[in-house]
């Protein structure tokens, strides 16, 4: 029996798939069970309220995973998600307001937008590594939220897209009750989960993580990490531009104020408490809009102190714990 190798050819006692995509084991996929019937009953133990902050969650989730796919997966860091995230809710809203109120069309549409948008941008972010990441990042997301401020002709400038109701079907009603609107974006994120999940465990994603850990090994074995890198980042533009669409299904309005920064560094949080998992992303997310939203406003609108905690307590997760395991590796006889 031979023994499994990491893509850049090194021993291993584990699978040679991502870590974050082995398969869960049955008390792991219980769980997703449990959580997954607890999210389908939330129309029905909930106010409207914390129902539409729910669906709102699940926005910033899309755009969390879409995050995760290039900072814990592929090593590059973003704060320009929500670039991609606004091409795909533009194109959904124009859609929108010519009269094309399906929205799998308007999501299908929005994903291809921002894939396209990302290509575009591909030459600037992948020449950089690191920190540079970031800033290139962040000016793309800058650069995108102005324009789409200034060219109000198209985007309505400031004062943003309203929308109508989307549609599930052709000749179905358009969703008007929260409740509805949440449980189909709840149905199309576990769609676009189910295809991160597939994208994971392909050989696309170990190439991603081979890059990642040790870039130089990979090239030298012969993998195209450049059209890896740009197939990755692609596809997490196709996940925030998605996610845009959804933005349209549970606001029915798009504003530049969806572009900005913080939106960008809201999701790269929650990938960071994710560490690499997209579950974990997942939950980030989630949380970090409990905080926001719901935590928030019960203490007197502390929302943004509070997430700034949260900042603080991630950055310096990794260094204490780090600084604990050698503390208590020492004290072993």
């Amino acid at each position: 029996m031979t023994t499994p190798t990491t893509l850049a050819g090194a021993p291993t006692a584990d699978t040679t798939s991502p870590p974050a995509a082995r398969r869960p084991g049955p008390r792991t996929a219980a769980l997703l069970a449990a959580v997954v019937v607890a999210a389908v009953a939330v129309p029905w133990t909930v106010d409207a309220y914390t129902v539409s902050i729910a669906s709102t969650a699940l926005v910033l989730a899309t755009l969390a995973m879409s995050a995760q796919l290039v900072t814990g997966i592929a090593g590059l860091p973003t704060l320009g998600q929500a670039a991609y995230l606004g091409v795909g809710a533009y194109t959904a809203a124009l859609l929108a307001n010519t009269g094309l109120s399906n929205g799998p069309l308007q999501l299908l549409a929005a994903a291809g937008a921002g894939a396209g948008a990302a290509v575009l941008s591909a030459p600037l972010v992948l020449r950089a590594r690191g920190t540079t990441v970031l800033m290139v990042t962040f000016a793309l997301g800058e650069l995108a939220r102005t324009v789409a401020s200034q060219w109000a002709t198209v985007t309505g400038g400031d004062d943003g897209l309203h929308t109508p109701p989307v549609t599930v079907w052709p000749g179905a009603a358009p969703l008007r009750a929260e409740g509805y609107i949440y449980l189909y974006v709840l149905a199309c994120f576990l769609c676009l989960a189910a295809a991160v999940a597939v994208l994971l465990r392909t050989r696309l994603a170990l190439v991603l993580h081979g890059a990642a850990d040790h870039e130089a090994r990979v090239r030298a074995l012969g993998h195209h990490v450049t059209g890896s890198l740009l197939a990755g980042w692609a596809a997490a533009g196709a996940l925030a531009g998605a996610g845009g669409a959804l933005l349209i299904a549970a606001n029915h309005y798009v504003s530049p104020a969806d572009m900005h920064l913080d939106v960008s560094a809201l999701a790269l949080l929650a990938a960071a408490i994710g560490v690499g998992s997209m579950r974990g992303a997942v939950a980030g997310a989630i949380g970090i809009v409990a905080i926001r939203d719901l935590v928030g406003a019960e203490t007197g609108g502390h929302a943004h102190a509070l997430v700034g905690a949260a900042f603080v307590v991630i950055a310096y997760r990794r260094p204490v714990t780090a600084w604990w395991h050698a503390r208590t590796a020492r004290r072993r006889p």
